[in-house]
This record gives C-alpha cells, sequence and structure tokens, in this order.
C-alpha cells in the first residue's frame, strides 16, 4: 500500500505541475482527494493491515494529502494572483491621457439672435416687457385699433379658443398692458416672445414665430428718433456699413407706417440673387403710435407721441447667418444647429 501510496504522489504532482486553469486544478482535486478519488480509494483498504502497520500507512497517506494540497494551494494563489492583476491591468487609469472631450449643448440660434437684439436695446435704455401668449381678443386687436369687422385683422389670420380669447397674434398686446400700467409716465420698452398665426409652414413661414416689438412713449418722440434708434440697432448687428430705408406702409396701430429694409448681407447693397439684384432686404415694420391706441393705453395724444417697431426673430436669424429656410431652425437637426455652438 506504501508502494502505491508514493505512485500516487508521483503521478498527482506531475498531473498538478502541468495544470494551466482553475477548472482543470478543480478537477485534479476532485480526482485525487475527493470522496471518491484516488487516495480515498486506496485508504479503503487499511482494514486489512496489522495493528503495526496501520499508524505507518497513515503518515504516509497524510504526507501524500498534504504534498497534493500544497501544490493545489500553490497552484490556486497563483491563478487568482494573476486574475488579480489582469483585472487591475484592465482597470488602470493612465493619468497623463488628455480627457476625453464630452458633447456639450449650445444655445439655439434663434435665442442667441433673440438675446443679442435684447442686448442692443438694452444698451440703448430700453427695458423687457412680457405678457400673455394666451391673449384676449380687446388686448390683440380692439386696443390696437382693430375693431371687431376691421378688414386688417384679415392679415392676422388667427386661432381662437373661444369668441373672445385667442393665441396672440403679435407681440403688441404686451405695449398696450405696458401702457395701462404706467399711468401717462414715459415708456421705453421692448416686449420679445412667441406669437401664432395660422399660416402654413414653408422657407418663409411658421404657425408658431418669435417677434420682438418695441414702444417709445413720451414728449416731443418724433419719426427722426424712430429712424435713428433703427439705424444703431442694424448696425450693431450687421455691421457698421449696414444702412436703412423706409418706405411707406400701412398699420391699424401706427400712423404714418413704414417698411423698413436693411442693405443686403449678401452683396453690401450691389445687387445679388439674395436681394432679388435691388440691393435691399426687408427687415421690420415701424411707425409713428396712431392717437387712438395712445388713448387705450391711457395717454394724450395732444402730450405725447410715441413710435412703436416690430421684427421676427427668425428673420433676423435668416439675414444674420445667410440661411434660406425657417424650418431648419425647428428640424433639430444637430449638423445644422451644432454650427452655431461655435460662433
Amino acid at each position: 500500500m506504501k508502494e502505491r501510496l508514493e505512485a500516487l504522489r508521483v503521478e498527482a504532482l506531475q498531473e498538478l505541475h502541468q495544470v494551466d486553469n482553475p477548472q482543470q486544478l478543480n478537477d485534479l482535486r476532485v480526482k485525487y482527494l475527493g470522496k471518491k478519488g484516488a487516495l480515498t480509494e486506496i485508504l479503503r483498504g487499511m482494514g486489512g493491515l496489522s495493528a503495526e502497520e496501520r499508524p505507518i500507512i497513515g503518515q504516509v497517506a497524510n504526507d501524500v494529502r498534504a504534498a497534493i494540497e500544497g501544490v493545489i494551494d500553490e497552484k490556486q494563489n497563483a491563478f487568482l494572483a494573476a486574475e488579480t492583476e489582469n483585472r487591475l491591468r484592465a482597470e488602470t487609469i493612465d493619468v497623463t491621457l488628455p480627457g476625453k472631450a464630452l458633447p456639450t449643448g449650445a444655445v439655439h440660434p434663434l435665442n442667441k439672435v433673440a438675446q443679442e437684439i435684447e442686448d442692443v436695446f438694452v444698451g440703448l435704455g430700453y427695458s423687457i416687457a412680457e405678457g400673455p401668449e394666451v391673449e384676449t381678443d380687446y388686448f390683440n386687436f380692439e386696443a390696437l385699433n382693430l375693431p371687431k369687422n376691421h378688414p386688417a385683422r384679415d392679415m392676422q389670420d388667427s386661432f381662437y379658443i373661444t369668441e373672445d380669447i385667442l393665441m396672440r397674434t403679435h407681440t403688441s398686446p404686451v405695449q398696450v398692458r405696458t401702457m395701462q400700467q404706467m399711468n401717462g409716465k414715459p415708456i421705453k420698452v421692448i416686449c420679445p416672445g412667441k406669437v401664432y398665426r395660422r399660416d402654413d409652414d414653408d422657407a418663409t413661414h411658421s404657425f408658431m414665430f418669435n417677434q420682438i416689438e418695441g414702444l417709445v412713449v413720451g414728449p416731443n418722440i418724433r419719426m427722426s428718433d424712430l429712424k435713428g434708434t433703427l439705424l444703431q440697432f442694424v448696425q450693431q448687428m450687421f455691421g457698421q456699413q449696414a444702412q436703412i430705408r423706409l418706405r411707406p406702409s400701412f398699420f391699424p396701430f401706427t400712423e404714418p407706417s413704414a417698411e423698413v429694409d436693411v442693405t443686403c448681407v449678401q452683396c453690401g447693397g450691389h445687387g445679388c440673387r439674395m436681394c432679388k439684384q435691388t440691393g435691399w432686404l426687408e427687415i421690420l415694420g415701424c411707425g409713428m403710435v396712431h392717437p387712438r391706441v395712445l388713448e387705450m393705453g391711457g395717454y394724450d395724444p395732444k402730450e405725447v407721441s410715441g413710435f412703436a417697431f416690430g421684427m421676427g426673430v427668425e428673420r433676423i436669424a435668416l439675414l444674420k447667418y445667410g440661411i434660406d429656410d425657417i424650418r431648419h431652425f425647428y428640424t433639430n437637426d444637430q449638423r445644422f444647429l451644432s454650427q452655431f455652438a461655435r460662433m
């Protein structure tokens, strides 16, 4: 039996030294030391030994078990160390490497242009006034010299919620609300916000768009003040070389009224495809506040006068960036929007 145990030791150690993965190691542990393993099988024959032989064979068996277990533990520790080393190597961070640039958001081009417009007028001493987007017929039309059944209402096809409630078609109601709140005091405000009209979406129209209107009311306000203000605005938005011209027009809430053109941002006024060879691009509408509107706002038109202007933010953005389709602003195409993050 002693010879069998020694042979088992040699065989087991030889196989264990050739093990190269934890699964093989576990299989050999079961093969030699398991309940049905080779060592157990040999020891079952100890019942036939004499009393003198049993302790000798028992000691040999213990030595064989210890030798096999020693190699198994050594191999197991080696596998565990290798696994730990590989995991640490995989998790190692080289702190000298440059960081990965994370994608960051940017201000939407329409918001960017709106902020630029606001900055220009705040720099000229204007305050910012806001009002509700769901408006009453009175503030949206009647207080702006547009009584019911007035033909000029057809200029703004509206979204009505009830007979007297609608989505505002311009930010002019904010001007009336501001006048009524000021109780006859001088006013110098701009009114930014979203407006809604029943337009079909195309390259230059949308059912919702952004508008910024301005209102100045006080003693001795003249048309020349309006022109000078708008010239200052376009030169800050489009460069000092930009010029404007005023063309007679009609708006129910101003008299006289004018459309304002700016020298073409593409050709500088020489004539090109963008301006249809005229050298000019329409940019906004304006005029002197109608006396009836002043009265509805609580002002005496014999004592004060005022001017007002209104512009579409999308229109300014189209001109400023040379974009030919307003729908680009609303389709959330990251290839388009990401360009403005660098501007």
